[in-house]
């Protein structure tokens, strides 16, 4: 399912095909050869990652290339799965896909069928005969309404040629099951689909995401095209809309299982996406979990609100979900630690020379929002035969022999749990003994029980898993991870950590503590308190009434001068302690400066009279109107501004150029749709400010301020009512920001992009380049070259 997978013992050399001939036990003509990066360094080099975005990944090779395709017609490839080229991009940003000679026009019935101008999760795979088989997919998102079909090409990135649709669903009437009326809580959603081949060599594509669940298909290999009178096929997951999709199966030939990898939850920042696995020795299933939960009754409760993921949290192995590795004040590296946000919609590698395994995915990371990337882990088998996987991303490593002074020490440790969540795991600290002993956040025992592998006695439960190298990115150093999963399915993660105390930790908490340029202050300063290794920070203020020891600031009015406070922070860890002054300017407030007032009575002249009059547009910002401006008579006062979902307006050009700015407006919606505009102010494509009454899932969807494409999301908490006025105000000052909601502050933050200091920005009202115009009345719109004060902004929210 894609953004806003994958079979496979796949070498690098040959083809899936023949993979699958060489599982069955037929003879390949050809020697396998083992690609550069496959060779096991005894010293692992540090490694080089370059970085791309497909959602969505599924994973097949050609020659020594590995590619994955996904949502939205994005493909990049990689020979090592740490450098990767990007090859085609989302088709938002360019609809000339070479994957296709004309993807519009040759998939013109699935976009139709499905009703939307985008594509979901692809998968490739090479048949027999040599030529790479694309299964494409689309869906209306909304409902089930989805096409999935096949496309062939004679080389890996095309062009494909459409051979047509395969399957559909969301129909009125009769679904693919003969006999049978489309029902979306039995039938399945016709996307995410996976071709694989089993043991033996014979194909089957497995597919899926909510709905009725995920089901199997036996394929003709010549064809790449279902056999002929299975309908939609076989059902081994998922029902009644449970939030289950993106499957894969892996065949493995030492445990004789067959793996079914799924991802719970949904895929957005507050989705709780997490990866999940349960196995059968038959590929048609029963698919059974470490508990030997039968998989064909994960089903959300019918007497539930749709999407009820309390009733499936209790299945599957989880492997994988949000979680944060934190970082302290004075640790190494930067920000807030090593993580992953909704990671998910995993396909899989097997490297024949090596018999390495890894898990590929898509991933979110924490405080950039929906920004998304491909990320690869290494894979192993545990003794119990469930897949483990690394704690952190391939870097080239191999599992050798761990030695005990490897374990012992201080670790960092995840506990996955098994619950469908958005909240990160958090890790806690942990020491693993010589003696055997765990300490710290949690009590047990841990030995080595081969090269690598492990049992960790963790609260009572066993968990069996693996010791390997990773490579740290805070650290920028080798060290040394651990995966392990319970016969719960629950998985732990840990990673080794530095332990620093005393002076050392003073320093370190010294050398990182900073509070950012604070000689222009005009919003409350975000004060540390706690540091590496038990660091503790007091802070006191020269001057507490401009400046207080919690970072409250309080500016001087209109007419003082600007306040100078000095704070100081007192680090102290046991015996050892420094001080560290900070010069504080905090800024006195000036008078607002109007640059343009529209009332909406009837006009859409700027009241103030500083600008020609705004102009109504088509439904994108740079289109020309099909009708002229509407009003409605019932506005805050007097008439306000009616925009009925196909339209906006452009205000004048030039209206603000500066780091400070300042809008004020009521909107009453008649519909929220996500990313839709209220305000926009640009100065150009990549570089945008938007006040969104319906934000992304990172901000559940609140009313936010928006920025791209240095990432800003300043999400209020809160929803704008339907169908009643709202006061909606934000002030950018020179890097913070600030967001009001009925006069009320909902959001502040420092960091905001500086959009509109240069020329030619443009603005408009429910409109920007992309996205569904604004629905509902707009009135009493001013907009200000100047920051407003909070007091300012409560006059302008009243009635």
């Amino acid at each position: 399912m894609p953004s806003p997978s994958r079979p496979r013992i796949r070498p690098s050399t040959v083809p899936r095909t023949v993979v699958a001939l060489a599982t069955a036990g037929l003879i390949v003509g050809g020697a396998v050869a083992s690609p550069a990066w496959a060779k096991t360094p005894t010293d692992p080099p540090a490694p080089v990652f370059e970085d791309v975005t497909v959602h969505d990944p599924s994973i097949v090779t050609s020659g020594d290339d590995i590619w994955v395709f996904g949502s939205h017609g994005a493909s990049a490839h990689t020979q090592d799965l740490m450098s990767w080229t990007q090859n085609t991009v989302d088709l938002s940003q360019n609809p000339d896909n070479t994957l296709f000679d004309d993807i519009y026009a040759d998939l013109a019935e699935t976009f139709e069928w499905a009703q939307t101008s985008t594509l979901w999760a692809a998968d490739v795979i090479q048949l027999p005969d040599g030529r790479f088989a694309m299964y494409y997919n689309a869906c209306e998102g909304s409902s089930p309404r989805s096409a999935l079909g096949l496309a062939t090409a004679d080389a890996v990135d095309g062009p494909y040629e459409n051979q047509g649709i395969l399957l559909k669903s969301g129909m009125q009437g009769e679904s693919e099951n003969p006999g049978e009326t489309y029902d979306a809580r039995v039938h399945p959603n016709t996307v995410d689909p996976d071709a694989f081949y089993d043991a033996d060599g014979q194909l089957w594509m497995v597919y899926g995401s909510y709905s009725g669940g995920i089901f199997l298909l036996k394929m003709d290999a010549a064809t790449g095209e279902p056999l002929p009178g299975q309908g939609y096929g076989t059902h081994l997951v998922g029902g009644n809309h449970s939030r289950v999709e993106a499957p894969t199966i892996q065949y493995d030939a030492e445990t004789g299982y067959y793996y079914l990898y799924l991802s719970f939850g949904g895929l957005g920042v507050t989705g709780g996406y997490d990866v999940r696995v349960a196995r059968s020795k038959d590929v048609a299933g029963p698919y059974l979990d470490a508990q030997g939960n039968d998989m064909r009754d994960v089903k959300a409760d019918p007497t539930l609100p749709l999407f009820d993921d309390v009733s499936i949290q209790p299945y599957g192995v989880k492997l994988m979900g949000g979680h944060l590795f934190g970082r302290e004040l004075g640790d190494p590296g930067t920000g807030v630690g090593t993580g992953y946000v909704s990671p998910g919609h995993t396909s899989w590698y097997q490297d024949p020379a090596t018999g390495r395994m890894f898990m590929v995915f898509h991933a979110r990371f924490p405080g950039t929002g929906d920004l998304h990337e491909v990320r690869v882990h290494q894979m192993w088998m545990n003794e119990d035969g469930w897949p483990v996987v690394s704690p952190m991303r391939y870097a080239g490593e191999t599992a050798g022999k761990v030695k005990r002074d490897d374990v012992v020490g201080t670790w960092q440790l995840v506990d996955m749990g098994k619950d469908i969540t958005a909240t990160a795991a958090t890790a806690s600290d942990i020491s693993l003994g010589k003696t055997g002993r765990i300490t710290g956040a949690v009590d047990g025992t841990w030995r080595l029980t081969g090269q690598h592998t492990a049992t960790l006695t963790v609260g009572g439960d066993v968990y069996r898993g693996v010791f390997a190298p990773v490579w740290d990115p805070d650290l920028q150093s080798w060290s040394t991870g651990f995966t392990a999963v319970s016969e719960k399915g629950v998985t732990l993660w840990g990673r080794k950590t530095i332990e620093v105390t005393g002076e050392d930790a003073v320093d370190a908490v010294v050398a990182d503590l900073s509070l950012g340029d604070t000689s222009g202050v005009t919003v409350d300063l975000d004060l540390p308190t706690s540091g590496t290794g038990g660091t503790t920070i007091a802070w006191t203020s020269s001057d507490p009434a401009v400046v207080g020891s919690d970072g409250t600031v309080t500016r001087p009015g209109i007419g003082e001068p600007d306040a100078h406070v000095t704070l100081t922070a007192t680090v102290t860890n046991g015996a050892s302690a420094a001080s560290v002054p900070f010069a504080i300017t905090v800024l006195a407030r000036t008078p607002g400066v109007l640059a343009g007032a529209w009332s909406f009575d009837g006009t859409l002249a700027d009241a103030a009279g500083a600008f020609a009059d705004a102009a109504p547009t088509g439904a994108r910002i740079d289109t020309a109107a099909t009708a002229p401006a509407a009003f409605v008579a019932d506005g805050v006062d007097g008439q306000a501004l009616h925009l009925d979902g196909t339209a906006g307006v452009r205000l004048p050009d030039a209206l603000v150029q500066g780091p400070s700015y300042s809008v004020s407006m009521w909107l009453r919606p008649s519909a929220l749709t996500a990313y839709t505009t209220a305000f926009f102010a640009a100065a150009n494509p990549d570089s945008w400010v938007s006040l969104v009454p319906r934000g992304h899932d990172g901000v559940g969807g609140s009313t936010m301020l928006w920025s791209g494409t240095r990432w800003y999301d300043a999400g209020t908490g809160r929803s704008l009512p339907i169908g009643e006025w709202s006061h909606v105000a934000f002030v950018v000052d020179g890097g913070a920001a600030s967001v009001y909601v009925d006069g009320e502050l909902r959001f502040q933050g420092t960091g905001f992009p500086d959009v509109l200091s240069g020329g030619g920005n443009v603005f408009a009202l429910g409109v920007n380049w992309w996205d569904a115009p604004f629905q509902g009345d707009v009135d009493e719109l001013t907009v200000w070259r100047s920051a407003l004060s909070p007091d300012d902004v409560a006059e302008l929210a009243m009635r």
